[in-house]
């Protein structure tokens, strides 16, 4: 059977997708490592790779045994790293995805403490869309991701931290506001702005009201990459669009008595989530994490959602 090195060597050409690239991260030759990875595909009777592709991508058959060879190298790191462990301190490099909707808001609530508290932790965090996140942890890339769930993947776990209720802001010229709470249907697609695609908020918009974005101005049509552009844009041209309590939380007292409005009955609410991928190890840094945050997490997040509320993520088509 492949040794521990060899089953490496897979997941460092499958991190990489590319042969030189995984060995000089290796530390070996390229040519060793060509070698070695055609020692695996002998021994379990399958070509792992297609090399013809550029990048390098599995086969068939490798994408159904990526998971098992990480599985398999990661319950060896966590055996080494118990074995010879001297304290149950998190520490050593850990990468951690955030989506740019939740990074501003979410980011300060714990990454303060949690320096000051495990100095001996690498934390690289990286801002980055749903689906680049992804990418990376199935690679290997990435140790864990905050991300709006659930994903639907059978390769990832959820530990859900906290429900992100929605709130419609409008234009102050907007009809709506004069209601003390608006349901969705009471919503004009017409009229709503969105962010780009790319953006699981916009998905989810899309999902809930059954559109695909406004163009208030004339000929332009436009996607906003921030909910402070949307906010402006509102603000100076009209329309409306929904905004999560995270980042309805900064707006000042009075934006929020002026253009903002709560859902009635059911309140349209996203699912945030620590994800990582099911053969990861470094469940010390991970618990750590997620103790944090939901600890620091202000209060007005503690409300559990009813039945349908959590919207989905993905665009149904």
């Amino acid at each position: 059977m492949p040794s521990i090195t060899q089953l490496e060597y897979v997941l460092a050409v499958h991190k990489n997708g590319h042969f030189g690239r995984a060995a000089a991260e290796l530390g070996v030759s390229q040519p060793t490592l060509s070698s070695q990875v055609r020692k695996v595909e002998a021994e379990l009777g399958v070509i792992l790779f297609d090399r013809q592709s550029k990048p390098i991508a599995l086969t068939d058959q490798g994408r159904k045994l990526i998971d098992l060879a990480r599985a398999v190298v990661s319950a060896h790191d966590e055996l080494i790293d118990a074995a010879g462990g001297t304290s149950a301190e998190p520490a050593g490099p850990f990468s951690l995805g955030i989506i740019p909707t939740l990074a501003p808001y979410v980011l300060p609530w714990f990454l303060g403490e949690f320096a000051a508290r495990f100095p001996a932790v690498e934390l690289s965090i990286l801002e980055r869309p749903t689906d680049d996140i992804l990418l990376e942890l199935s690679a290997g890339r990435m140790d864990a991701g905050i991300l709006a769930t659930p994903l639907g993947e059978a390769s990832l776990e959820e530990h859900v931290l906290f429900y992100d209720p929605f709130y419609l802001y409008a234009h102050p010229d907007e009809p709506l506001l004069a209601k003390e709470a608006v349901e969705v249907s009471d919503i004009d697609s017409g009229k709503l702005w969105l962010l780009e695609d790319g953006h699981c908020f916009r998905a989810q918009v899309i999902n809930l009201c059954g559109i695909a974005g406004a163009s208030l101005l004339g000929s332009v049509s436009f996607a906003g990459g921030s909910f402070e552009t949307l906010r402006h844009l509102i603000d100076a041209s009209g329309g409306c669009t929904l905004f999560p309590e995270t980042y309805a939380r900064t707006l000042s007292r009075a934006a929020r008595a002026r253009s903002v409005r709560p859902f009635g009955d059911r309140v349209p609410t996203r699912e945030v989530s620590l994800v990582h991928h099911r053969g990861a190890w470094k469940t010390r840094t991970r618990d750590a994490l997620v103790e944090l945050i939901v600890r620091n997490m202000p209060r007005c997040f503690e409300r559990e959602p009813a039945e349908g509320e959590i919207l989905a993520v993905r665009v149904e088509r």
